[in-house]
C-alpha cells in the first residue's frame, strides 16, 4: 500500500495492536456463552449479548484470544524473519497444546500433539479448512505493514496446524482485513474486495473470491447480516468451516468498520461458533478504532487469569516496541504452573456449562 493510500487519520500501529489484542479477547468473552447454539436458541438462553455471562460480570477467553498471544509473542522474539518465527511459534504452540486448553479445534489439536511427539512444523498440519489460522490472523495483519511479507507470515502460520488451501485463504482474508482496516482510513467494500482479488489472483481461490463478492454486493445493497446468512443457508449459525466463518466475519466489518459494540453483537446474534466469529470481528474493528472505541466496561470485565487485561497490554505494548525499533525481545512469559491449574478451571466450568444448556428455555 502506498503512503498515498493510508490517511493521515490512521491510528499508530501501536494503538491498532493493542486494540486487535484486547478487541480478540473481548470478542471473544462475550461470545463464548452462545458457542455452538443457534440464533434462536441463544437468545432466548442468555438473552442480548451486551455483558459477560459465562460467570456473571466476568469475561473469560478461550483458544482464540491465546493463540492471537502465541502469535504476538513469536514477533517479539523473533521479529519479521519468517524462518525463525515457524520454530518458535511451533514451540508456543506445542507447548499450550500440553497445558490441556479446552474447546480447541480437532485439526489444532492433532497438529499439537503431532508437535509433541516430534514432528516438524513443515509437516504438522492436517488436510482441514477450519476456522483455526483465521482466528489467529487479525494480530498478524495489525503487526505487519509489508503485504508480501504479512501473506508469507500467514502461510507458515496457517500450515502449522492446517494444510487445506482454503483454510489459508481464509486466513488470508482476515489478516488483510485487519491491515487494512487500520491503515486505510478511506476503505471501502469495493476496494477490500479489489485489493484482496489483487494479493490472491495467482492462486486457485476462485471460491472465495465468488463469497467475498457477494459478501460485497449484499453489503452495498445494505442486507443485514442475518438476512445474508439466510440466503447462504446458514440462519441456525456460522460453522467453524473457513469459507462460512470468513464471509461472516466480512459482512460484519464491512458492515460497522467504526463501530465495535454493534460489530460484535451482531457478529454474536447470528449464532454458531460465536467466540471465533466475534474474537475475528473484535480483532479487526479493533484495529481501526484501537482501544478507545471498544466499550470500557467490557475491557474492564475481562478478568481472567494468568492472561489478564493487564498482562495482555504488555503483551501489546513489546510488540509495538518491537515492531516500531525492529529490535526482537523476550516477550512477556507466563509460567505453566499458572496456566495448567487455571486450564483445568476453565475445562470444569465448561463441561458444567454444558449440561446448563440443556436445560430450559427451548
Amino acid at each position: 500500500m502506498s503512503d498515498r493510500e493510508i490517511s493521515e487519520n490512521s491510528p499508530s500501529q501501536r494503538d491498532a495492536i493493542l486494540g486487535t489484542l484486547l478487541g480478540v479477547a473481548v470478542g471473544d468473552a462475550l461470545g463464548l456463552p452462545y458457542e455452538n447454539l443457534s440464533r434462536l436458541r441463544g437468545e432466548r438462553l442468555f438473552g442480548e449479548p451486551d455483558r459477560y455471562r459465562l460467570i456473571p460480570g466476568i469475561g473469560l477467553i478461550s483458544d482464540d484470544t491465546e493463540h492471537n498471544c502465541i502469535v504476538a509473542q513469536s514477533l517479539i522474539a523473533q521479529g519479521t524473519d519468517v524462518d525463525r518465527f515457524l520454530p518458535d511459534f511451533a514451540r508456543r504452540l506445542k507447548r499450550w497444546g500440553i497445558l490441556l486448553p479446552a474447546g480447541t479445534g480437532r485439526a489444532t489439536i492433532i497438529a499439537c500433539a503431532r508437535l509433541m511427539v516430534g514432528v516438524s512444523p513443515q509437516r504438522s498440519g492436517i488436510f482441514s479448512a477450519g476456522n483455526g489460522p483465521a482466528m489467529r490472523a487479525p494480530i498478524l495483519g495489525a503487526a505487519i505493514r509489508d503485504l508480501d511479507q504479512l501473506r508469507e507470515f500467514v502461510r507458515v502460520s496457517t500450515r502449522v496446524t492446517h494444510t487445506d488451501p482454503k483454510a489459508e485463504f481464509g486466513a488470508w482474508a482476515i489478516a488483510l482485513a485487519t491491515n487494512l482496516s487500520w491503515q486505510d482510513q478511506e476503505l471501502s467494500p469495493q476496494r477490500f474486495f479489489q485489493r484482496l482479488t489483487e494479493t490472491i489472483a495467482d492462486e486457485p481461490a476462485e471460491e472465495l473470491i465468488d463469497l467475498v463478492a457477494k459478501v460485497i454486493a449484499s453489503v452495498e445493497a445494505g442486507e443485514s447480516t442475518t438476512d445474508f446468512l439466510d440466503s447462504r443457508d446458514l440462519g441456525k449459525g456460522v460453522s467453524g468451516y473457513v469459507y462460512h466463518t470468513v464471509p461472516a466475519a466480512l459482512h460484519v466489518w464491512l458492515s460497522f468498520p467504526n463501530d465495535y459494540r454493534n460489530a460484535v453483537q451482531t457478529m454474536i446474534r447470528c449464532g454458531g461458533d460465536a467466540d471465533t466469529t466475534a474474537a475475528i470481528v473484535g480483532g479487526i474493528v479493533g484495529a481501526r478504532t484501537g482501544t478507545a472505541g471498544i466499550p470500557p466496561e467490557w475491557i474492564a470485565g475481562l478478568r481472567d487469569w494468568p492472561r489478564t487485561t493487564r498482562w495482555m497490554k504488555e503483551l501489546g505494548g513489546a510488540l509495538a516496541d518491537s515492531v516500531e525499533t525492529g529490535a526482537t525481545d523476550i516477550p512477556p512469559q507466563l509460567p505453566w504452573w499458572k496456566e495448567l491449574p487455571r486450564n483445568l478451571a476453565f475445562l470444569t466450568l465448561v463441561v458444567g456449562y454444558g449440561f446448563r444448556r440443556l436445560l430450559p428455555p427451548y
